[in-house]
């Protein structure tokens, strides 16, 4: 199966740390949004899109990249991130847009996964930041469960 992850990290590269996990257990490349060419992404049985979330969705240079891409059919695809706050209904919501424009082109969305990230954004940078050491060894090995059962549905 051929994959490619398409990443914006760029803070303290947390977003980054997970997708290398992905991309060992997915054997896939990855790509920044300016790096991609929309029409190449038919080449991909599945493509996995992350970035930290920055004020409540992904960052925009992931989310303008989903508005360029040509119209698919069934193509997989997940989604990924890692922010300051993971509860449940908070993730479901910071995915919503990204979500949302994969499906208008066509994705099916397959799976997602989020985790907590360090964060130094606004006022935390001057009380030490948030998540201090995030992604940790655990969260990363529940990356690695989630690239390894991505690997068996598919």
């Amino acid at each position: 199966m051929k994959s490619l992850l398409v990443l914006f990290s760029y803070h303290h590269k947390n977003t980054e740390k997970v997708a290398n996990v992905f991309a060992n257990v997915l054997d896939s490349q990855i790509k920044t949004p300016h790096q991609i060419n929309p029409v190449e992404l038919q080449d991909y049985a599945l493509i996995g899109f992350g970035s930290g979330i920055y004020g409540g969705k992904h960052h925009k240079l992931l989310l303008d990249l989903a508005d360029t891409l040509p119209q698919v059919t069934n193509r997989k695809a997940f989604i990924f991130s890692t922010s300051a706050m993971i509860e449940e209904a908070k993730v479901a919501k910071d995915h919503s847009m990204l979500r949302e424009k994969l499906q208008s082109k066509g994705y099916m969305i397959v799976d997602e996964f989020a985790c907590k990230g360090f964060n130094t954004n606004s006022f935390l940078k001057y009380f030490g930041g948030m998540n201090k050491g995030r992604p940790n060894a655990e969260d990363l090995k529940k990356a690695e469960e989630f690239a390894l059962n991505l690997k068996q549905i598919l």
